[in-house]
């Protein structure tokens, strides 16, 4: 469970309410059901007219990093890799199939397979670089979802905004309610503001970290099984991985 995400949420939503507790607002009058819909629903239809609807999917899917974020082995990882370095060079690499059916990421299975078929070390990585480079490309665009959504969310709330001014236009014969209606029109755009800079830019800025955080550790492997495959002594192997655990 990532606190940090949680308690971040919660210290923005708690700060904005206190301010306007402590300047005498009501914490009520920012509740407004139909301004929340006009900017989510605005806000996320239009995310979904510029990409595409598999980005979209996938976007909304890596949410669940935000709480759970994926685990960071590299150190453990290390390991097994300077387990596999051991075993190549004192066994030969068929001995890595025993390995092999050991993992269940489906990279290292591919890295591993391609080791065991005495590939050679220039098409390992070109094979490997293939495919981190189209992983990257996949999951930046779909986390970039969340940023589109910052940029969006505020016109909406303008919007939002906007077709509260006419509401309140539209009833101006009674000029006791006018003060409320205008206020309750820019909650739109409280809403549009807020969501951007506390929710969803936020959340663009972790993923699109979480997405380089899992391309740095295929990069790692890559280079290892490269350097297994070119025969490099394992204390070689093993100070090219101590780069990436900085």
């Amino acid at each position: 469970m990532d606190w940090g995400s949680l308690g971040g949420i919660l210290l923005a939503i708690f700060g904005i309410l206190l301010g306007q507790a402590i300047e005498g607002g009501k914490v009520a009058s920012l509740i407004q059901p139909a301004a929340f819909l006009i900017v989510v629903f605005g806000t996320f239809g239009a995310v979904l007219l510029q990409s595409k609807p598999a980005n979209f999917k996938l976007g909304i899917m890596l949410l669940r990093w935000i709480v759970q974020p994926p685990v960071d082995d590299r150190k453990e990882l290390s390991r097994r890799i300077i387990g596999w370095s051991h075993t190549a060079r004192r066994d030969g690499l068929l001995k890595l199939e025993a390995q092999l059916y050991n993992e269940t990421d489906p990279f290292i299975k591919k890295g591993l397979r391609l080791l065991i078929d005495g590939i050679a070390a220039d098409k390992i990585r070109e094979i490997c670089a293939i495919d981190i480079y189209y992983y990257e490309s996949q999951y930046r665009s779909a986390a970039k979802i969340w940023d589109s959504a910052g940029g969006y969310a505020p016109t909406i709330g303008i919007l939002g905004a906007v077709l509260g001014l006419i509401h309140v236009m539209e009833n101006l014969s009674d000029p006791s309610r006018l003060g409320s209606g205008i206020a309750v029109a820019f909650v739109a755009t409280i809403y549009g503001v807020g969501l951007a800079n506390i929710v969803f830019l936020p959340i663009g800025s972790k993923l699109k970290a979480y997405v380089l955080q899992e391309a740095s550790r295929r990069e790692m492997l890559m280079n290892a099984w490269v350097s297994i495959a070119q025969g490099d002594h394992t204390r070689v192997v093993e100070e090219r991985l101590n780069s990436y655990m900085r």
